[in-house]
């Protein structure tokens, strides 16, 4: 957290940066809370099931799958900064379809 504010800070002083707080803090914290929960109780429903290396593995596999989810439900990102990524096109036309953007 230290660092990001200070490298959010330099970056508005130098280059005269407007980063909106709830694009760039309060929707990646929000899908931050809801994979670390999710990942959380996957943990502990397997963990007596399974091993507890592999329900740990499972757990952060959840967590990613979980914490992509809810980046584009929540829509950090936009349409434009979406297509830069590759297959970003064809993503955006199935989130399109879907109805999300």
């Amino acid at each position: 957290m230290v660092a990001f504010t200070i490298a959010i800070t330099a970056l508005r002083k130098n280059i005269k940066l407007n980063l909106g707080f709830k694009k760039f803090v309060f929707k990646p914290a929000v899908a931050t809370a809801i994979m670390g929960i999710c990942s959380y109780f996957t943990y502990c429903n397997i963990n007596g099931i399974i091993s507890e290396r592999l329900a740990t593995i499972v757990a952060i596999i959840m967590a990613v799958i979980i914490y992509a989810i809810s980046v584009i439900v929540l829509k950090v990102f936009s349409k434009e900064e979406l297509s830069m990524i590759p297959y970003g096109n064809k993503l955006c036309k199935v989130l399109e379809k879907i109805g999300i953007y």
